[in-house]
């Protein structure tokens, strides 16, 4: 997934986060710091989300079951990992992925997982928490190896 791909998605979701939240189109824009001419626009399918937007989305709206079954679990990650073309640090701690995660790799006190919809990878610890983040499989291999060297 990429940037593109997450915008693309986000804009579809929108109206369907703005009813679960049972928020008007006025209240939605407010918070999102949009027009709601320009949120009616993204509703309709007739102009994308803005990146910002995205972000904002994402973050505003974390604990969304749509977004969070538009991206395969937390969007912060999913956005994190696009943002920063990967994540290469201990980071949150997860439930382990039990839900929208594929177990590739045991190696040592770490896994690596794949996301079955955004298809990104990422390594737990044996304590489920995040080290490493990112779309290409072949560092998520190699820096299983690296942490399990430790």
């Amino acid at each position: 997934m990429n940037q593109q791909e997450l915008t693309d998605l986000i804009s579809l979701k929108l109206r369907v986060v703005r009813l679960e939240r049972e928020y008007s189109q006025q209240k939605m824009a407010n918070v999102l710091g949009l027009s709601k001419k320009t949120l009616i626009q993204i509703e309709k399918g007739r102009a994308a989300a803005s990146w910002t937007a995205v972000i904002a989305i994402c973050a505003l709206f974390r604990e969304s079951d749509v977004l969070q079954a538009t991206v395969g679990g937390d969007p912060l990650e999913v956005l994190e990992t696009i943002a920063h073309d990967g994540i290469d640090r201990p980071i949150d701690q997860s439930m382990g992925g039990k839900v929208w995660w594929r177990e590739l790799e045991t190696n040592g006190r770490f896994r690596l997982q794949q996301n079955l919809i955004s298809q990104h990878f990422r390594i737990l610890d044996d304590e489920h928490f995040r080290w490493y983040s990112s779309f290409d499989e072949e560092e998520a291999r190699h820096r299983l190896s690296e942490l399990n060297k430790k």
